[in-house]
């Protein structure tokens, strides 16, 4: 499931004979290349072991709210910060009841509480439970919470009845909840994301660059891709598996991303990369020796990527991004205004630079957001859906 892959998703497993189906459905994550992190309610725990699912998944199964090892850290906290997706599969009656009162009795509910991640529930139970009239109320309830609910399905149950109830079978609750990810915000739309670093150099071994990692630029192309656009990134020099069906081109220097830039510009053009601002005048042709004390290496300025695209005909809707350690508000503005960009996203450098996780701030033209800390994945959906927003209304869509 392409747009599950590299996601990292919670799964909750609660009591009920459906449990054992939990497995398989671990398993078939992994296989998507999804990150899991399994966390179980006591009563699931009597179904199935957590050994079963700790070697599943290569990570140790959560089963406590206060857990004495991870409860310094605040740990509940940080593994609802950590999720993508909190994928409860089964879904027992009681459970269902819990999230729908915004109940915190254990470290499932409290996760579902705390985070501010996707949330589904594959409901298990009896054909009558299913049917009854408060269960019905409770979903109803759970679903105006944002939750997404995925089945049940018809037939055979363990108590021998037919009807509705039964678990969605793993495979169908993976495929589903790629979906989740689908949003078709820019269904159609032309997006070109510039990334990482650029190399400028100086002899055949050496040359200027920075410690952009591409992880930002990378997670926008993703994000971008499950809305719906068809993506091309632009990516400097970076150690990071390019996402599915997006096309990459990759560039050394500044010169080669301002050639590619402008030769996919798209409809929308968001330019993350750390381009270099100066280049060695005349890099040497062989490796330069260490005969002197010191040496003198003249720079000049390299071409400004997004301004020579947000300046030009036939402009595309411009995105920038401001990596400041001071001042940050105002520079931002300032190349906001400077380089005519409809939207620029701004952060404090140091922070995040090698980071999993940021904090932003949005401005444009009349206006500003703020993004709270959160993994560079999650954030990417955020900007996506605020980008698509701007971009709509500055199409007169």
């Amino acid at each position: 499931m392409l747009s599950l892959s590299n996601k990292q998703v919670i799964l909750g497993v609660t009591g009920g004979i459906a449990a054992y189906k939990s497995a398989e459905l671990c398993r078939q994550l992994i296989k998507a290349n999804v990150e899991v992190r399994v966390v179980m309610t006591p009563s699931a725990t009597e179904f199935v072991t957590p050994l079963t699912f700790q070697a599943l998944s290569g990570n140790r199964v959560h089963t406590e709210l206060l857990d004495e090892e991870v409860e310094a850290a605040m740990g509940h906290i940080e593994l609802a910060r950590w999720a993508d997706l909190i994928l409860v599969a089964p879904a027992s009656a009681n459970f269902i009841a819990r999230l729908a009162q915004g109940r915190a009795e254990d470290l499932l509910s409290t996760l579902c509480l705390a985070t501010d991640a996707l949330i589904a529930v594959a409901p298990a139970m009896n054909q009558g439970m299913w049917h009854n009239e408060g269960t019905q109320k409770n979903l109803k309830l759970v679903e105006e919470k944002g939750i997404t609910v995925l089945g049940p399905a018809l037939g055979e149950q363990a108590c021998g009845d037919v009807g509705l109830g039964r678990m969605l079978e793993p495979h169908e609750i993976v495929s589903q909840a790629a979906d989740l990810f689908e949003t078709g915000e820019l269904s159609g739309v032309n997006v070109t994301i510039t990334a990482g670093p650029t190399r400028e150099a100086i002899d055949p071994v050496r040359y200027i660059s920075n410690r952009s990692s591409g992880k930002m630029g990378y997670a926008l192309a993703r994000a971008a891709m499950e809305a719906g656009a068809n993506v091309v990134l632009i990516s400097g020099p970076v150690a990071l598996e390019p996402p599915p069906r997006v096309k990459v081109v990759s560039v050394e220097n500044a010169r080669q991303m301002l050639d590619a830039s402008q030769e996919s510009q798209g409809d929308i053009f968001i330019s993350v990369a750390a381009v270099a601002d100066y280049r060695p005048e005349k890099p040497e042709d062989n490796k330069i020796k260490k005969n002197h004390d010191s040496m003198d290496l003249r720079l000049v300025k390299n071409p400004d990527i997004l301004a020579t695209l947000s300046l030009s005909n036939n402009r595309p809707f411009c995105v920038g991004f401001a990596a400041e350690t001071e001042n940050i508000e105002e520079y931002a503005c300032k190349k906001l205004k400077e380089k005519n960009l409809d939207l620029i996203f701004a952060n404090n450098a140091t922070a995040t630079i090698n980071s999993e996780s940021a904090q932003l701030t949005a401005y444009w033209d009349g206006g500003q957001g703020t993004f709270a800390e959160n993994t560079k994945g999650a954030l990417a959906r955020d900007m996506i859906s605020l980008i698509a927003n701007h971009y709509r209304q500055n199409a007169g869509h």
